[in-house]
């Protein structure tokens, strides 16, 4: 914007009767700024000069020294000033030497009713307030601006009303202002305005900008900020860097926060520890743990402190990717290099270690952190319960739910969520709902995620009233379901109820501008792939590529699977090669479909060249790949290689389960190899691998009637000696 005219060389107490030549924008009018005066009241003295009411004010608190406090000190005696901001501005350039009289009487008119607010009386007054550096008083002041929509006061500034350096400060607190309040519109328009009439804002600001964009998940429109900053000569900061590159990885973006990390080295702006903990938060939260340890390693090498906020991140990382061990030995490392664990480290060990199920562990490192006299907080309990739960202990789960009442920690809404979620796993749906009115009774109430957990839980228990009952009781108390919350209802609608219901649920989302992602799309490709009709499937797969969505493996392992199922090996291998043509990698459950649908049909060349292909891409194989092979091996009657995949599989740490021997058992059956059978059936009860009915079927199929008696008292004292040795020793 050009300024409209030059810069006043004096502040406003230097002004005479306006006489304003700035043109504003058409919504801000001076001439509904400065009303014409109103008559004068008979109460008050034939005067209206600035000197008069200044005097008055003065005499009037020297008097009675609560004048002016609050709305309910009335006087008659100032009602033009009130009715007439000219006259306002005058009478608070006149009261320039007493600013704190000035804003004293400046609040008492802002309350009157009848007032005439105008954006030039809150500027004089935001000028006498830096003038003597009573920032947060101006503070203040600005606030009011910004709550009665006086927006315009912006341009008003930039008019060149103030001095410069005050009108700097003033735009200034307005960025601050907006930035705090997250008013990313606003902010963006006055940060605009600034450094396009060469009013640079301080970088501190700038920074707060930054930050604001970054908690709002607007990269873009930051990335937009920090270029305008470089090309108007703001100088970014070690915060400006830090805040940028934990926008990016916020975004996942992680390759430009390298590239912008390698600008800053350019600068000669150094990294500090905040820089590599933002990176190493965002390489792990990428799963590239091998560069975030570089990073780690880098940071020793520079003397740089490292502390828990640095390894926690990829301790995290590591317990995501199943890389337990190498979360664990971190707990060593970060002993050795004198890094104190806080409870947030300890809750992420404990979080890792009841998602992979190793309670005992998880429950170890809680005991830790009491002996070292830490104090666990609501994050510790809610994190064992939820472990607790997940294996189906839920009583263990509600002692620590009174144990924590118990040390006066107040439980949360997740607190609920998880007993709830446990109580529906456990078949419980009754006890559920109560808890659920429970945590109403004590001031806590329920989230979308409450009411979803309980809706899936009626599913999973055939109760399709009750699921429906809950998702309206959701609805009827205000809560918007979520993506989760509608993916639920379709899934149960397609399992219990009408499916033309589920399909107009899609409808509803979007009608609420929550159109189905690719999980819900995911969903109605495995409906439809469940029912055979793989030409729908395909049709949901181009739906999902049309609306803007990219399919996942998900989505491709489940019509993969399909073909195969149905014996098309063809079908399932060309869309195997559409999977990889659009760039997305196979998991091992993709592998595997693939292993044992051409496995299982003799095509065993295929099957190994997937399971070569799988390793050396890194997928690692488990144990129903390895059983797979082993199967198909077993089926052309090649025993001895199937043996071979057996031992590698142990060798590799990839214990075997029931299926696995209940396979070999089922062969060595079949070519009366009977003592094998036998060796089989007891080192899996040695292994305390509980055989099941399909095990004794295949174990006894070719037993004629006179000697299965015998096989089966047999069977049932291996099965005997077994529980007494597990009962010597508990």
């Amino acid at each position: 914007m050009t300024l409209c005219i030059k810069r006043a060389s004096k502040s406003l107490a230097s002004i005479a009767p306006l006489s304003l030549s700035c043109k504003f924008p058409s919504s801000f009018s001076l001439l509904h700024s400065f009303p014409s005066p109103a008559p004068i009241s008979p109460l008050e003295p034939d005067s209206s000069s600035e000197t008069h009411y200044k005097q008055l004010v003065f005499n009037t608190i020297d008097e009675k020294p609560w004048a002016f406090c609050n709305t309910n000190w009335v006087s008659n005696h100032f009602h033009s000033i009130i009715v007439d901001p000219h006259l306002f501005i005058k009478v608070l350039n006149s009261m320039r030497e007493r600013p704190d009289i000035a804003l004293r009487f400046f609040r008492w008119v802002e309350m009157q009713p009848g007032v005439k607010r105008s954006e030039l009386v809150f500027s004089v007054m935001l000028d006498i307030l830096v003038e003597n550096n009573s920032m947060r008083s101006a503070y203040w002041v600005m606030e009011r601006v910004i709550a009665f929509d006086m927006h315009s006061i912006a341009d008003v500034l930039i008019c060149g009303y103030l001095k410069l350096e005050v009108t700097v400060k003033l735009l200034d607190l307005l960025l601050m202002i907006y930035s705090n309040k997250f008013m990313v519109d606003r902010c963006l328009w006055v940060f605009n305005k600034m450094v396009r009439n060469g009013l640079l804002p301080d970088v501190k600001n700038c920074n707060r900008v930054l930050a604001m964009l970054r908690d709002k998940s607007l990269v873009a429109k930051a990335s937009d900020v920090y270029r305008m900053m470089k090309e108007f000569g703001i100088k970014p900061t070690i915060v400006t860097y830090n805040t940028m590159l934990n926008s990016f990885c916020k975004e996942g973006d992680v390759q430009k926060a390298i590239e912008l990390l390698s600008e800053m080295l350019m600068e000669r702006c150094f990294p500090n520890e905040v820089t590599y903990n933002v990176l190493i938060n965002g390489l792990t939260k990428n799963y590239k743990l091998e560069q975030a340890e570089g990073l780690i390693r880098e940071m020793l090498k520079l003397g740089l402190k490292v502390s828990a906020y640095t390894y926690n991140p990829l301790i995290c990382g590591y317990f995501k990717k199943g890389l337990v061990v190498e979360a664990l030995s971190l707990r060593e490392e970060m002993v050795n290099k004198g890094v104190d664990h806080t409870v947030a480290t300890y809750n992420t060990f404990m979080y890792g270690l009841c998602r992979w199920g190793r309670m005992d562990d998880a429950r170890q490192q809680f005991n830790d952190m009491l002996k070292r006299n830490m104090i666990p907080d609501v994050i510790s309990y809610n994190t064992l319960m939820y472990g607790y739960c997940r294996i189906g202990n839920i009583w263990e789960a509600f002692h620590l739910f009174n144990e924590l009442r118990f040390r006066g920690l107040v439980p949360t809404v997740v607190t609920y969520n998880t007993l709830i979620d446990g109580l529906c796993r456990a078949g419980y749906l009754d006890l559920a709902r109560y808890l659920k009115d429970t945590m109403i009774g004590q001031g806590i109430f329920p989230d979308v995620l409450t009411y979803t957990i309980l809706v899936n839980g009626s599913y999973n228990l055939g109760n399709l009233s009750a699921a429906r009952d809950l998702f309206n009781e959701m609805l009827h108390n205000g809560l918007e379901p979520d993506r989760f919350a509608y993916t639920t209802q379709i899934v149960g609608e397609l399992k219990l109820g009408d499916p033309a219901r589920a399909f107009s649920i899609e409808e509803q989302m979007v009608a609420k501008e929550l159109p189905p992602d690719v999980i819900s799309y995911n969903v109605f490709v495995h409906w439809h792939c469940k029912l055979g009709d793989l030409k729908e499937a395909c049709n949901f797969l181009h739906k999902m590529i049309s609306v803007g969505l990219l399919p996942d493996h998900v989505t491709y392992t489940t019509i993969i699977h399909a073909y195969l199922e149905s014996g098309q090996l063809r079908k399932a291998r060309e869309m195997f090669h559409e999977m990889l043509s659009k760039g997305l990698s196979p998991s091992v459950v993709t592998y595997t479909v693939l292993i044992h649908g051409h496995a299982a049909k003799g095509f065993l060349a295929l099957a190994f060249m997937y399971f070569s292909e799988m390793q050396e891409k890194g997928v690692l194989p488990n144990v129903i790949t390895y059983n797979a092979m082993i199967n198909g091996l077993c089926k052309v009657r090649r025993i001895g290689q199937a043996y071979k995949f057996f031992a590698e599989m142990e060798a590799k740490g990839i214990l075997p389960n029931k299926y696995s021997y209940t396979i070999l058992i089922n062969e060595n059956c079949d070519i009366g190899n009977w003592q094998e059978s036998f060796r089989l059936y007891q080192e899996m009860l040695d292994r305390k691998i509980l055989p099941d009915s399909c095990t004794h079927n295949v174990l006894l199929k070719q037993v004629d009637k006179n000697c299965k008696l015998h096989a089966v008292r047999h069977l049932e004292t291996l099965i005997l000696e077994c529980k007494e040795a597990d009962s010597v020793e508990t």
